[in-house]
């Protein structure tokens, strides 16, 4: 398929590039464990011609999983090469190239563990997302799937989950999309790559979950109890593995650093100077000889499961989750938070508010004008945009608004642009926008909630951040998987973009592009301590989200599917860190809320609130 008979972008240094297309089918979802079976490249110039093609079956070695999907089995992959006879040639197709794929974390990821068994480098060092430049476009499609998007895009697709075929229908996707974007004037979503020619990449393997609470220190001269969190530190007589084993297996719970959260460490040489010891002398730790702790294993007292207890703190709905040891929030943010609307079911009718499915964009005014115009977008049943996209109905003009660049686009486009006072007495009738497919995407206020319906075992809730295009700093998107104590059960239960992964696997950072990242969390697969899921944003920098403006959230049962909620959360003027939504258990129940608590100080302060140890 060529790009060329709809699209030459090499006029347009934003968009012009030279591009490789991928798909990949594979053996399961988890790149550190399984392969890749088949893959297609197809390669283009900045004009829209194609330059390359390539596709081959793969021989993983192992079981290619489901093949009722993919329809590749054992005996049709015998024949084929491996990945290492051929991974020089897919690179030198991926080289000085944009690699551009349809939820192109998942392939990238997979590309590059298959480069690293290879013991290779994988030559990327962009990638494009069709899934996130879509969420920039905002087509009105059924949902951002493959299939839904080449049917709003008028692509035909033949063989679904066959690597060429797809691959050729993403190619028609992602011509009509870049049309999109150079036509709404869009940044494109490009993510820079880091190398990954590590032949030992892969994130940490699975810690065994300990089922119990944790109860503290042990009393002096007293027993260890089942759930305690114990470190290691320096030279043991008994090997570390069989120390940590039996720990395990008597129900405690092994650390891997020190914080105040810890029972106590285990070391032979107190003050050998280690971290862990000076951490945990600092902490008041009680600390423990091999000896001693190997008399204590024989005796520990039952611990209190996870799943028999209530939730220490009851989750009020109208109070935000707050890390217990954290600074306070700001005097503004504090006001924002007592100021906020009650949580609410939300209502599932938006025709029977003033605005309807309208979609505003506020340009120009004061931080505050601008936060104040959003909320009554919302509070008029309408929802506030960040960026400019397809599905955007309306633009709100407040001074120095008619300086934004995107006007001159909002002009072609003939949107209608109102005076700020348009939103003191909004038109009774709702915009003309019809719904996608009759799908609905409740608009939450500021400390909203929503009950989740429970998915497939296998499905995940994905919570998404954006943001306008910023140059001055980057901002991290993190979640903290919470006990009932409000505290992380390890340090890998912290999910931030050096640990993208909790160790479970349940909880994963994507990064779809520089403004949008995203948490994907499997609720089937949490371990027994989760309680609660807080998601939060931290600016590296001295910026604040005052400088950032709004951060939209949005809440969907998939990585394409369509959004279940959103909310645009405005932070007040000085925050650098911004508490954006949780997931919370409820009873039997899980819950969604989007939060928008912001607090003065970084990231550093509330890592360690939720009791995580920064070195």
């Amino acid at each position: 398929m060529s790009l060329a008979a709809a699209l030459d972008v090499s006029h347009l240094p934003d968009y012009a590039y030279d591009w490789a297309l991928v798909d990949v089918e594979t053996s399961g979802l988890i790149a550190r464990r399984d392969r890749i079976l088949s893959i297609a490249v197809l390669t283009f110039g900045p004009d829209g011609i194609q330059t390359g093609e390539y596709s081959t079956l793969l021989n993983p070695g192992c079981d290619p999983g489901p093949v009722h999907i993919h329809g590749l089995t054992a005996e049709r992959l015998s024949g084929a090469p491996t990945f290492e006879q051929v991974a020089g040639r897919i690179g030198a197709l991926l080289q000085d190239r944009v690699m551009v794929a349809h939820n192109a974390q998942f392939d990238y990821d997979f590309l590059a563990h298959e480069f690293a068994r290879a013991r290779l480098y994988l030559p990327v060092t962009q990638r494009l997302c069709t899934l996130a430049l879509n969420r920039r476009v905002e087509p009105p499609a059924a949902d951002l799937s493959l299939a839904s998007l080449a049917a709003h895009y008028g692509v035909p697709q033949t063989s679904p989950h066959d690597a060429l075929d797809d691959t050729r229908v993403l190619a028609g996707i992602f011509r009509s999309s870049l049309s999109e974007a150079a036509r709404l004037d869009v940044p494109l979503p490009l993510v820079p790559c880091p190398p990954r020619q590590d032949p030992q990449f892969a994130p940490n393997p699975p810690k065994t979950p300990c089922v119990y609470r944790n109860p503290g220190r042990p009393a002096p001269g007293g027993p260890l109890i089942q759930g305690m969190k114990i470190a290691i530190t320096g030279e043991t007589a008994t090997p570390r593995a069989e120390l940590v084993a039996r720990s395990v297996a008597a129900g405690l719970n092994i650390m891997s650093s020190v914080s105040r959260h810890t029972s106590a460490l285990v070391t032979n040489d107190a003050a050998s100077g280690s971290a862990k010891a000076r951490r945990a002398i600092a902490e008041g730790v009680t600390i423990v000889d091999e000896h001693t702790f190997l008399k204590l294993l024989g005796e520990v007292c039952p611990g209190t499961p996870h799943e028999n207890q209530t939730p220490k703190k009851t989750l009020e709905a109208a109070t935000p989750a707050t890390p217990p040891t954290t600074p306070t929030p700001s005097p503004a943010a504090t006001a924002a938070v007592a100021d906020a609307p009650a949580p609410r079911q939300p209502e599932s009718t938006h025709s029977a508010k003033p605005f309807g499915r309208r979609r505003v964009l506020i340009l120009g005014g004061t931080h505050e004008e601008a936060s104040a115009a959003r909320a009554r977008v919302v509070e008029l049943g309408g929802a506030a945009a960040i960026n400019l996209s397809a599905s955007v109905t309306d633009i709100v003009l407040f001074p120095g608004g008619e300086l934004d660049r995107r006007m001159t686009r909002i002009t072609a486009l003939e949107l209608p642009v109102h005076a700020h006072g348009w939103l003191g007495a909004p038109t009774s009738e709702p915009a003309d926008v019809p719904a996608q497919n009759g799908a609905m995407t409740d608009v939450l206020p500021r400390g909203g909630v929503i009950d989740l319906p429970t998915l497939p075992t296998a499905g995940q809730w994905h919570v998404g951040a954006s943001w306008a295009q910023q140059t001055n700093c980057e901002i991290d998107v993190v979640a903290f998987v919470l006990d009932e104590d409000e505290q992380v059960s390890c340090d890998g239960d912290f999910v931030f973009y050096s640990a993208p992964e909790s160790p479970d696997g349940a909880t994963r950072l994507l990064c779809d592009g520089p403004t949008e990242q995203t948490i994907a969390v499997g609720l089937a697969a949490l371990p027994p301590a989760a309680h609660r899921i807080a998601i939060a944003a931290a600016i590296d920098g001295a910026a604040t989200f005052g400088d950032i403006g709004a951060v939209q959230i949005t809440l969907a049962p998939g990585v394409d599917a369509p959004a279940a909620a959103q909310a645009t959360l405005d932070a007040a003027t000085s925050e650098r860190t911004l508490l954006l939504a949780e997931i919370y258990r409820r009873g039997s129940r899980w819950r969604f809320r989007a939060v928008g608590q912001g607090y003065d100080h970084g990231l550093e302060a509330l890592v360690r609130g939720y009791g995580v140890d920064v070195e």
